[in-house]
């Protein structure tokens, strides 16, 4: 997968690191690639992106490494939930991978430890009732949500999360799902509600941007 590495300009800022996932099953347009390569191609100052995987092992090993080699102050990793209208924060990730579909790798799995040995959840460490109240200030949808399911999304914000916890860094790290992209043949399923590119990247980036206190 491609990643976004930082402007030369952008060296001594506080870094923050993007990552979407590339896409899976029948979904061939996954807003939160799409999101991340349209704020890839912008010049944001200590901005780093990267479309990871949709596989538990390849993404979860490479969200480590990111983490462990930028040590970023914020981490936004970004999913899709097709069955969402809104941006969604989400609170908690779970110990468990626990799907019906399989990986882009062919891995199926149910009731599996991420982590033997690991806490059973992490919760969010981004400012998520500052965010919502921007998000919603800007008249995005938006809503907070109680955890990010037990597919590969949860898999890498439930191992974002240890890997901050196990080196002490001050990182602040979540997950956020975005709902389908509209124009795209996915948006056009019954029961579908999208959202335009521009809003979306227009969340992210106020995520991105977002300081406490606003």
């Amino acid at each position: 997968m491609k990643t976004k590495r930082r402007n030369p300009a952008s060296r001594g800022n506080p870094v923050t690191l993007v990552t979407g996932f590339n896409a899976f099953g029948d979904l061939e347009n996954n807003p939160s690639r799409v999101v991340a390569e349209t704020l890839a191609a912008r010049t944001l100052p200590g901005l780093v992106v990267e479309v990871l995987p949709t596989e538990y092992d390849r993404a979860g090993a490479r969200i480590r490494r990111l983490i462990a080699e930028l040590r970023p102050a914020r981490i936004l990793c970004l999913g899709v939930n097709m069955r969402i209208g809104a941006v969604n924060l989400e609170r908690v990730a779970l110990n468990v991978d626990d799907a019906a579909l399989a990986d882009n790798a062919g891995v199926l799995r149910s009731g599996v430890p991420i982590l033997r040995r690991g806490p059973l959840a992490y919760l969010s460490t981004l400012p998520l009732e500052g965010m919502l109240g921007e998000l919603r200030g800007k008249g995005i949808p938006s809503a907070i949500s109680n955890h990010a399911g037990t597919f590969v999304c949860n898999h890498v914000f439930y191992l974002a999360r240890h890997t901050v916890a196990s080196l002490g860094l001050r990182s602040e790290c979540g997950f956020v799902h975005l709902p389908p992209l509209l124009g795209t043949p996915e948006a056009k399923r019954p029961g579908m509600q999208p959202l335009a590119l521009a809003q979306l990247t227009a969340a992210v980036d106020t995520l991105i941007r977002h300081r406490p206190g606003r």
